[in-house]
């Protein structure tokens, strides 16, 4: 036994906070089951349309950041391109066996860009106005509608009439078969000096005709019926024959004028009498 005792105050027991009681959180709201559902399918559908939305990113990035998709198109030597250049103006005899054509994209996108410089300068030299937009803009839109709409069409109606061609081989070849329409329209605009055209008809059934032609014998090498053969044949010549017609009379006016003022002779102008040196006649 110690000589100390412990003594407790009651009364500073009874004067501090029970820490229990204080420890414990009050009563909480509980929450209603739609709310609870409201929210959990808030944040799911959230999360849903994030990843959705970034996997699509993803795939747009890597489609249009990644050049090897493109360059089996554009990978071709110069002189392949030379090589095709020529053979679109030399039509071969229909056979039974399919003619090769390239999905090649460079050559008919060189063509085409050739075929708008030359239309431009076609415009300026017959002072072409446009109303809304450039000459520029116009010529873009001309030639790659044609090229590009005229391609989609074509492989539509080769599609239906059962040819065997794909749509990148439609487009290279009707796209080295404006070769010989470039060959026309140059041609026209430095040589053509008599408004009668004769010289432009004849082009245009020389070089327009030989890449028709060409394109004609493609497409029969592919297809197998009779009527079918007539139907593409028939649509793709006059495709591109009046579309070559339509680049040359709808900006081609200045021709004309030029033969007029070249054929026309000079005309001398006599001086005007004056009062003074008129005789006097007797009446």
């Amino acid at each position: 036994m110690s000589d100390k005792s412990a003594v407790i105050d009651l009364g500073e027991l009874e004067n501090e906070p029970d820490i229990d009681a204080a420890s414990e959180p009050g009563p909480t709201p509980k929450k209603s089951f739609g709310d609870d559902m409201r929210q959990r399918m808030t944040g799911n559908v959230t999360e849903m349309l994030w990843n959705s939305g970034k996997t699509q990113a993803k795939k747009a990035w890597s489609l249009y950041g990644n050049i090897d998709i493109l360059r089996p198109y554009f990978d071709v030597e110069p002189h392949e391109v030379r090589q095709r250049l020529l053979f679109s103006l030399l039509p071969q005899k229909p056979s039974d066996q399919k003619q090769r054509v390239p999905r090649e994209l460079y050559g008919p996108l060189m063509v085409v860009f050739t075929m708008i410089a030359l239309l431009l300068f076609q415009m300026k030299t017959a002072e072409h106005k446009v109303e809304e937009g450039t000459l520029m803009g116009t010529a873009f839109g001309v030639c790659f509608t044609y090229w590009i709409g005229g391609a989609v069409f074509v492989w539509v109606l080769s599609y239906i009439s059962n040819v065997h061609i794909a749509l990148l081989q439609i487009m290279s070849m009707m796209g080295y078969g404006l070769f010989g329409p470039c060959i026309v329209l140059f041609l026209s605009t430095i040589i053509h000096t008599s408004h009668d055209h004769l010289f432009f008809y004849s082009m245009w059934a020389i070089f327009g005709g030989l890449s028709s032609l060409r394109m004609i014998s493609i497409i029969l090498s592919r297809t197998q019926g009779q009527s079918q053969r007539l139907l593409v044949c028939g649509v793709l010549a006059a495709l591109h024959l009046l579309f070559l017609i339509y680049l040359h009379f709808a900006y081609h006016q200045i021709v004309e004028e030029l033969s007029e003022v070249f054929d026309s002779k000079p005309v001398v102008q006599q001086p005007e009498a004056k009062l003074d040196d008129i005789p006097a006649t007797k009446t």
